[in-house]
């Protein structure tokens, strides 16, 4: 993962960032800046977090129906949310069409047992803009006004087989009545100061009334044991305004502006506490329930607080509007001491969100490319805004989770999920692959979220790499947590890449980031070594490496008696001990004890290289890598499947200086002993792919894949029978449409064919269902790796691209290409039709919807279609890195240097 150096950011946003306080120790001590943010989930319900079941069914535990009515335990969920940056106050709109049997409080979709493709939000939000500092937030959703039809999307959606396409909320019709446009925008005059607007668009064919609840409420902190107190929320002495009073977070007051019609709203109260009459037939301890507002507003009941006080509130407005007439709402939160100025809600107002919006729109025209087109920079700052939205409050005491707080737990909890990571201790901001499917972190997701984040925050970047490697998240033998459903399963070891990512692309000045993480992954690159390598061979395994779905079993629990050597998971330490290399060679340019590691990481660099292509994985006959099954008898099986699995081992490559690297001299005396120990010479060193020279003499080129054998493998990656899709590289080769693969081990039969898009394969459960779709991480690293075997081949080694054409390519042009075919998945075509959409009239016919961008899992392999989680940002939002100044596609022109692979001091 590269990068290049920092662009100077406009003010005054980097006047508002210059300063990130002392981020690195937590996100108390950072700058005030980071204290108010959208750290607020659209989903907490079926969480695992929130899940106390002995059979670890968080969807089934805690499914929507209770969200309303039940008590979170770790953190909130609300629509277009912020909160503080320990989650206790929480801000977020509420609405209600006056059809629904339920507030629209929070984002709706299927469970995993209700869905035929896995989790799936059901809603239709977007994140428009957003600036690092959260001085500038814009949301967007639009709501039906005809009923929600909860009932019909679960039922179809129940019914449908995988054969099937999912059971959209547009498929429904529900917008074809008419719908509500509403855009929530925040905007902060200080840290603590910060204004709401919210505006209302009636998109419909008739007058029609929306009721607005903005909503002021305490997470639940007070029921689990410990004596807590219980903050309060009150009315204003003005009747106009909302006093919050917490013992930590100290008062807060929000106020409220009048509605459309100049009406002040209703302010309405409740407890944020379970409404255990309705769940669980008991007796509650308050009339007045966490679902009290809703059940007043829908139903008229008498669940409100009748003395205007609660942990919980809302301003209701009734806002009835005509066909494309809009009305705005204004709020504004903030200590009671702060000087509102004009009561908070005029001109200071309009003064305020003017300027943040402008200085948002100088902040991303900083970070586009020269000659920019406009569709490309509004990818960007979409992607970028879905990026700063989906940084989440994150508590999770796996002790006390285990324990169960105030309740035994059941004995089952023990000895099941996570039980074997008690010492996670949790009360963080951290980037969220989503903020609905998936409102939790995930190890080598986050990864690649900092590559992206640094080049707009690159403290908060470095906290999200370090924060996994401290002592309340890494275990103590090293392990890095791989995601919440289970901390036990391994992730791809990326963290040293994207360390070195971020590092350059802040400008390769802080070395103290690289020494903090460095030693933290020394910890971990020695657990990869003791657990991943139990033979001792130098090929390595790890089970679910994100890429089971790929293979013909399940890598994490084979179903027969054996062993898989994984050519992902070799590949990756490969690139580990490069990475380990580089950033001891950095260090020792500071400190020259550490150049005793770079010949430690060579060495095992080196013994990897010659294990990949020695001992079963290389296959000279196909010019591919495959994983191989080792069973109990020493019988050896290849899974002859053309999938990513086998082209990570060609991503490995980075160039050094030849002076840096002269055997015997440079790299000193042990190391020539090792060589000659091991019977290795620099020819054989290159025949085996370790170390290569460049055309020119003057570079050394270190890779898995010997130089002499990329073009016969891209052969077959750029050809678009097999990897090439118009939209960047299949997971899978299209080639087992026609050729499925199959193997029978143990009694069991496994087949892998081509499927571009949802799978129908239901082996790994949950939402992992693709195949053959494009999948943006792997394309990127594919892209880096590209330019780096450039830089180390040089202009002389070309390629027929695609394969077939007749038109031969240098590397880092075919990277500029595939970086534009990934691009294009959002580029509208003459009739402005974006593939990510498909075919869905909506997006390229209705102004309302046509500029409005989603960020999916993964992508059709054929169509470019969006599928899976339909908000993941995440890794996905990787295309700003690629469209940004100083990003992959800059590099890929020559605007923007290449970084060094090395530091100036070489290696040694």
């Amino acid at each position: 993962m590269t990068g290049h150096a920092t662009v100077t950011l406009p003010d005054p946003e980097r006047e508002r960032m210059a300063d990130p306080g002392h981020l690195e120790e937590g996100l108390d001590s950072a700058s005030p800046w980071y204290q108010w943010g959208p750290y607020v989930a659209e989903r907490a319900w079926g969480s695992v977090r929130e899940d106390y079941s002995p059979d670890g069914d968080a969807w089934s535990y805690f499914p929507h129906d209770h969200a309303r009515s039940r008590a979170y335990r770790w953190n909130e969920d609300g629509m277009a949310g912020i909160s503080d940056v320990s989650g206790r106050l929480c801000l977020a709109v509420a609405l209600w069409n006056g059809r629904d049997p339920i507030l629209k409080e929070r984002m709706f979709g299927l469970a995993n047992s209700e869905g035929n493709h896995g989790e799936d939000a059901k809603d239709y939000w977007w994140y428009l803009d957003a600036l690092p500092s959260s001085a500038w937030l814009r949301w967007r959703y639009h709501y039906p006004q005809a009923e929600f039809p909860y009932d019909e999307l679960v039922r179809v959606n129940r019914e449908r087989s995988k054969l099937e396409g999912e059971y959209e909320l547009l498929d429904t019709g529900a917008f074809d009545a008419g719908y509500w446009v509403v855009e929530v925008d925040y905007a902060k005059a200080d840290p603590t100061d910060i204004l709401m607007r919210v505006r209302i668009k009636n998109a419909g064919p008739a007058p029609d009334t929306l009721h607005v609840l903005p909503t002021l409420w305490y997470r639940n902190t007070w029921s689990w044991g410990d004596g807590t107190p219980r903050p309060r929320i009150t009315t204003g002495v003005d009747g106009r305004s909302l006093h919050a009073s917490h013992d930590e977070l100290g008062a807060y007051q929000l106020d409220v502006g009048a509605g459309p019609d100049g009406r002040a709203p209703e302010l309405l109260f409740c407890e944020n506490d379970t409404n255990v009459a309705r769940l669980y037939g008991q007796t509650g301890t308050t009339d007045c329930p966490k679902d009290g507002i809703n059940d007043h507003v829908v139903h008229g009941a008498d669940t409100v607080a009748p003395d205007g006080m609660g942990t919980k509130a809302a301003a209701w407005y009734r806002v009835t509007l005509e066909p494309g007439e809009t009305a705005e709402i204004r709020l504004r939160l903030h200590p009671p001491q702060a000087a509102a100025g004009d009561d908070g809600l005029a001109s200071t107002f309009t003064e305020v969100m003017r300027d943040r919006q402008t200085e948002a729109d100088a902040f991303y025209a900083g970070l586009a490319r020269t000659d920019m087109p406009a569709e490309e920079a509004r990818i960007m700052r979409q992607a970028f805004a879905g990026m700063l939205w989906c940084k989440q409050f994150y508590a999770y005491d796996v002790s006390r989770w285990l324990a169960g707080d105030t309740d035994p737990p059941p004995a089952e909890r023990r000895h099941g999920r996570n039980a074997h990571w008690s010492h996670v201790d949790s009360l963080d901001i951290l980037s969220m692959p989503d903020s609905w499917e998936y409102p939790w972190f995930a190890a080598w997701d986050l990864a690649f979220h900092a590559v992206t984040l640094a080049h707009i925050d690159s403290a908060f970047a470095k906290y999200q790499l370090l924060v996994l490697c401290r002592e309340w998240f890494q275990h103590p033998n090293g392990a890095l947590p791989a995601y919440e459903w289970s901390f036990d399963d391994v992730n791809p070891p990326v963290h040293a890449l994207a360390a070195l990512g971020v590092w350059e692309i802040d400008g390769r000045r802080d070395t103290a980031f690289l020494q903090r993480i460095f030693h933290k992954l020394l910890l971990n690159f020695t657990w990869w070594l003791n657990r991943q390598d139990s033979s001792g061979d130098d090929l390595f395994s790890g089970g679910f490496l994100g890429l089971d779905n790929l293979s013909a079993f399940d890598r994490s629990n084979l179903p027969f008696p054996g062993r898989l050597e994984q050519s992902d998971a070799t590949a990756w330490m490969f690139a580990y001990c490069m990475s380990m290399l580089r950033m001891a060679s950095v260090l020792s340019e500071h400190d020259p004890s550490y150049r005793d590691l770079t010949i430690t990481f060579l060495e095992h660099a080196v013994r990897i290289a010659g294990a990949i292509n020695q001992k079963g994985l290389w296959d000279e006959s196909d010019a591919f890598y495959y994983d191989e099954l080792r069973l109990p008898d020493d019988s050896r099986i290849p899974l002859r499947i053309h999938s990513m699995v086998g082209l990570l081992p060609i991503l490995p490559a980075t160039t050094v200086p030849r002076r840096a690297t002269e055997l015997g001299a440079a790299l000193g005396k042990h190391f020539a002993r090792f060589l000659a120990s091991a019977g290795v010479t620099a020819e054989s060193m290159q025949a085996r792919g370790s170390i290569s020279q460049s055309p020119d003499g003057e570079r050394l080129l270190l890779s898995l894949l010997p130089p002499v054998e990329l073009e016969r493998v891209l052969r077959e990656v750029l050809d678009e029978e097999a990897f090439l899709s118009p939209h960047g590289l299949r997971a899978l080769s299209r080639r087992h449409r026609d050729h499925p693969f199959s193997v029978t081990v143990g009694g069991v039969t496994a087949t892998v064919d081509y499927e571009p898009g949802e799978s129908t394969t239901g082996l790994f459960g949950g939402n992992s269902n693709w195949r053959g779709p494009v999948w943006f991480p792997v394309n990127y690293l594919f892209i880096e790796s590209l330019l780096r075997w450039d830089e180390g081949l040089g202009e002389s080694f070309t390629v027929e691209y695609p394969t077939g054409s007749g038109q031969r390519l240098r590397l880092r042009d075919v990277a500029h290409d595939l970086a534009m075919r990934l691009v294009s998945i959002w580029l509208p075509d003459a009739e402005g039709r974006r593939p990510v959409y498909g075919g869905i009239d909506r997006y390229a016919t209705d102004p309302e919807w046509r500029d409005l961008l989603q960020f999916h899992e993964y992508f059709h392999g054929d169509t470019g279609a969006g599928i899976g989680a339909s908000h993941q940002t995440g890794w996905t939002g990787l295309v700003a890195h690629l469209l940004c100044r100083g990003g992959t596609l800059d590099r890929a022109q020559g605007g923007a240097a290449a970084p060094k692979a090395f530091g100036t001091a070489g290696i040694v």
